[in-house]
């Protein structure tokens, strides 16, 4: 809980792929004035400037502590993170930083130890738990719709990740990521079943590399336990594609089974829902601009924040919160490398492993 703060004025640092839709969405949320953008390129930053609106570009990153705003959204690589964050904390800046937040575990925990000490706002970029559709569900859970939710499962099959061209028109780094399915996407959807489903108590996964040219997996299977005794499937390649006018704007289908019936996301965005041996309706509901990523979640989550800080609330996915979900991460990686089950709870992670460590090669199973 902080005091409530005045945010209006905010500088994006970093202008690669990702950012269009943080400047989209900046531009979506009332009275946010995008004063500075910020990147290493100056041509880049240029256009970017040019984007949004934004008063100002520059390459220095110390022109933006001499800006005067009130937040600063880091959408830079993650080697960036621990020093533009430190900066921003210690001159009482609040910050959105983009995942995966840091380069390690033991950076990630710096970084939310750095914010609490100093009393300053530090919330991840976590932004699938924003899309509509999800936040949908969570009410349908709410109120009541599918009962007691005893299992989840998801989907991921985006089809953007074949042959030796995988990923280079958009986000070429992909291909040279140690690790990557769960660093880069199954961390969102970690995140997605914790808000769905509760906390997570145990994971067991068996991941692989199906496309040759990628460094890191790009496949596997997650199963979870969650703490109400539910169940969870995450089941992810990004080879294939799914039933969707546009596969990456769901990235996948969901379902939530409860002690009333099903509720299910298909690859469109629309929801529906199967009562216990009773037809299947599809459900109305505002799915948001499927021009942009998620829906507008980036818009979304960055609105969430802004009236949060200002009401003097506590936002989702503060630093501290978020662990959790680096915590589940690297205990996805561990069940991999040992073959077994892992209790979060009891779970130690290697502080000064890397997050993009090279994924080890799974022990031979014998019967």
């Amino acid at each position: 809980m902080h005091k409530a703060m005045q945010v209006r004025r905010i500088a994006v640092v970093g202008a690669g792929y990702f950012s269009q839709f943080h400047l989209h969405g900046w531009q979506t949320v009332p009275g946010i004035e995008i004063a500075m953008v910020c990147d290493a390129d100056a041509g880049k930053a240029q256009a970017a400037a040019q984007q949004c609106g934004a008063t100002q570009h520059t390459t220095r990153v110390a022109d933006l502590f001499d800006a005067q705003v009130d937040l600063i959204d880091v959408v830079t690589p993650p080697s960036a993170h621990l020093s533009l964050v430190t900066q921003a904390l210690d001159l009482g800046v609040a910050v959105i930083c983009q995942k995966p937040f840091g380069q390690s575990y033991a950076q990630a925990l710096q970084l939310a130890r750095h914010a609490q000490a100093a009393q300053v706002p530090l919330v991840v970029h976590e932004n699938f738990r924003f899309m509509p559709w999800y936040r949908e569900m969570r009410r349908l859970i709410d109120a009541g719709l599918l009962g007691e939710v005893h299992g989840a499962s998801f989907r991921l099959r985006p089809g953007d990740g074949q042959g030796p061209e995988a990923y280079l028109n958009r986000q070429p780094y992909f291909q040279t990521l140690p690790r990557f399915l769960v660093m880069e996407t199954a961390v969102h959807l970690i995140d997605t079943f914790r808000y769905l489903c509760g906390e997570v108590n145990a994971v067991y996964a068996r991941l692989r590399r199906l496309n040759p040219v990628i460094a890191g997996e790009d496949a596997g299977f997650i199963h979870f336990e969650f703490e109400s005794g539910a169940h969870g499937c995450f089941d992810g390649n990004r080879l294939n594609d799914h039933v969707a006018s546009n596969p990456r704007l769901t990235m996948g289908e969901m379902w939530l089974e409860g002690s009333r019936g099903v509720l299910t996301l298909n690859g469109d965005a629309q929801l529906f829902f199967k009562p216990h041996h009773a037809p299947i309706t599809q459900l109305s509901y505002a799915a948001g601009d499927s021009q942009q990523f998620g829906g507008g979640a980036c818009g979304a989550l960055q609105g969430h924040v802004v009236a949060a800080l200002q009401n003097g609330e506590t936002p989702e996915n503060t630093a501290d919160s978020y662990l959790r979900n680096l915590l589940i991460q690297e205990a996805v990686y561990a069940s991999h490398a040992s073959g077994t089950r892992i209790e979060i709870d009891g779970f130690t992670p290697a502080l000064h492993s890397p997050l993009f460590s090279p994924l080890p090669n799974p022990p031979v199973l014998r019967p």
